[in-house]
């Protein structure tokens, strides 16, 4: 059964999900979107030698837990296309919560005795996973708290982006490892990996928000992606000037001539150049890790900076920033 059918199938049979309505509607919108998040386990399963059906109740638990993280992220940014402004704050608030339960009862539920449609782990390794992904939870929910606060300095930057991000990619890896069958060391290997590579999705994303057509929400927000903190704080001949077109951005004129700026001054080579660094650590650490089908997560990492060879074609800065140094 294809994986998303699968996961729809595994998280529908749960007694909560079919006494909701909302919910369940809900939770079929997302995973009839396909997003690639929800794969991430089935990656690590397999590549540690497992397979994608055993690892159904991980994915079933982390695209929960990835649904509930965005509709929590919508409305604290206030994003006009967010689910709260179809269903109320207050429901949506209501649902984040149960997806988040949803997440962890996906995990109970693939090793509840009986359950013979997927595999089965031992009840110290659902409790280890249960127990990392409460602290994920939370740990989340602080980033998500730190980045409302709109981080102003690249300190704080990291911060966010570590708290915020890097947590869930990094369990969504090593919860499907452990899945899959891997040894603590093995998932929690490609735990660091998924860490990086959240950072990696981070800096991608940034580079690609700041030279959207028209203003992107970070923009017009006032809000402090990595290429406009560099912008904004590192001295270069051209600061004050991009500090004052910063309000202005709504326009065509002003927008086009910061994001020039952004190039100019060295923001995005910058912001290139501390992505290409967490590429070779991801590269370095799948180097050093004893994995079955290496390919797997080798590509996953690979289909992230393809995007950014295309906009330095945009941007026009060479391509080959992006060679091993």
């Amino acid at each position: 059964m294809e994986l998303y059918d699968a996961s729809w199938e595994y998280l529908s049979s749960l007694p909560t999900v079919q006494e909701w309505p909302e919910l369940k509607q809900l939770l079929a919108r997302g995973i009839a979107q396909k997003l690639p998040h929800w794969r991430l386990p089935a990656l690590a399963s397999v590549a540690v030698g497992g397979t994608v059906e055993q690892a159904i109740p991980a994915v079933a638990a982390m695209g929960s837990l990835f649904l509930s993280i965005i509709l929590i992220d919508d409305m604290l940014d206030a994003d006009p296309k967010g689910q709260h402004h179809a269903l109320g704050h207050a429901a949506t608030a209501n649902i984040a919560s149960a997806l988040q339960a949803i997440g962890l009862e996906a995990i109970a539920h693939g090793s509840a005795s009986g359950n013979s449609s997927t595999q089965t782990i031992a009840p110290a390794t659902q409790a280890m996973i249960m127990n990392q992904l409460n602290r994920m939870i939370l740990q989340t929910a602080l980033g998500q708290h730190w980045d409302v606060q709109n981080p102003s300095d690249e300190e704080s930057f990291w911060r966010v982006a570590r708290t915020k991000s890097t947590h869930f990619f990094g369990k969504t890896l090593s919860v499907g490892a452990l899945w899959g069958g891997a040894t603590e060391t093995t998932a929690m290997r490609l735990g660091e990996v998924g860490s990086l590579y959240g950072e990696i999705i981070q800096l991608s994303d940034d580079l690609n928000d700041v030279m959207e057509l028209p203003a992107n929400v970070d923009w017009l927000q006032g809000r402090y992606p990595l290429p406009i903190l560099f912008a904004t704080l590192v001295p270069h001949p051209e600061r004050e000037r991009f500090i004052s077109l910063r309000p202005q951005v709504g326009a065509a004129w002003a927008l086009q001539e910061a994001q020039e700026i952004l190039i100019r001054c060295g923001a995005m080579s910058y912001t290139i150049d501390q992505l290409l660094q967490r590429y070779q650590q991801v590269n370095a650490l799948l180097q050093q890790t004893v994995l079955v089908e290496r390919a797997a997560i080798q590509q996953l990492v690979d289909d992230v900076i393809a995007p950014v060879q295309k906009l330095l074609i945009q941007v026009n800065l060479p391509l080959n920033v992006l060679e091993p140094r």
